[in-house]
């Protein structure tokens, strides 16, 4: 990420730093497993939750990094632990698209898991170079017409959510783009700045800062409804492509067979948790927000996401295997 971005992670990731949060009582431990290393975004939002968590259930909660396989790791540990509750995934939303980028994986995406609930979304953000005459993503949009094979677009690298925007924006615009892979946003961002690659989708915490220095250019928001972060860029909707729709989003998995009730008093915990204003705060930083869902909306809008992304990847012949 960019070093503001890493700023401001690094300083939340300070704040919940503790490993062992919530008091101290009879119960086991719960086990909150994230699959990626500590200090980024994903683990961050994670302890955020898991100080939090630990406080509404009058419990312990470990967060434990099983960083690995994109993520695949620890879902795999999650979908084998005894589903009585104590062992728990911190996913993001490449949990979903992970379903079709490796056909390899010990468990199935859906199947191996309830949702607990939502914790937050995050909306992409399509910038490009200053330089670009299109102010509208309509004129850009006409301008890649006229110039098919032309644009290269820069993503954190293959299979990741710029890459997935960019594959479902070639398909909703019916444009001809070249994908341009990078080793994360960081070394995206300078070939960005200097217009040697035009455009890009990524998160909107990422892109904030360029955006309000001048150095890239807001076309739209990938999410239906305008960011309160940036409320004068249009949606992708509002632009001519209602269907269109790109968040990222963490979520927290139980094994399938966890207990309804146990599932049930994880939700209400992440309700309270979802509407604490210093949880929210906390979030805006990372230009997330808060989301409270119920355990079976949840459960249908992963499954909804698997099936969107992986009809993507599989018409962009992509496979991280």
């Amino acid at each position: 990420m960019q070093r503001i971005f890493e700023k401001a992670a690094l300083a939340l990731a300070l704040v919940a730093m503790p490993l062992w949060t919530g008091v101290a009582c009879a119960q086991p431990p719960l086990r909150m497993m994230v699959g990626f290393p500590p200090g980024g975004t994903t683990d961050v939002i994670a302890r955020l939750v898991a100080q939090r968590l630990g406080g509404e259930l009058n419990r312990s909660v470990v967060v434990e990094n099983r960083a690995g396989a994109s993520g695949n790791l620890a879902a795999a540990t999650v979908a084998k632990a005894d589903p009585d509750g104590n062992t728990l995934l911190f996913a993001p939303s490449s949990h979903a698209t992970n379903a079709s980028l490796y056909t390899n994986q010990s468990f199935d995406t859906v199947k191996s898991f309830r949702a607990v609930g939502m914790v937050a979304v995050t909306p992409y953000v399509l910038v490009v170079n200053p330089g670009m005459q299109a102010t509208s993503l309509r004129d850009f949009v006409d301008y890649l017409k006229r110039n098919p094979g032309k644009v290269e677009f820069a993503s954190a690298s293959p299979g990741t959510g710029q890459h997935l925007a960019a594959e479902l924006f070639k398909d909703e615009a019916g444009v001809d783009i070249m994908h341009v892979p990078y080793k994360g946003s960081a070394a995206a961002l300078p070939d960005l700045i200097a217009g040697r690659v035009p455009m890009m989708f990524d998160n909107i915490a990422v892109m904030l800062p360029h955006i309000q220095q001048g150095t890239v250019r807001p076309l739209a928001i990938t999410s239906k409804t305008r960011s309160r972060f940036l409320p004068d860029t249009p949606t992708m909707a509002e632009s001519g492509y209602p269907d269109f729709e790109v968040l990222g989003w963490f979520t927290l998995l139980a094994p399938a067979r966890t207990p309804d009730a146990t599932v049930q008093t994880y939700n209400d915990a992440l309700k309270k948790i979802s509407a604490d204003p210093d949880f929210v705060a906390q979030l805006a930083k990372l230009g997330g927000e808060a989301v409270a869902r119920a355990p079976a909306q949840a459960d249908a809008y992963i499954a909804e996401e698997v099936d969107k992304w992986g009809k993507v990847i599989r018409a962009a012949h992509i496979n991280l295997n």
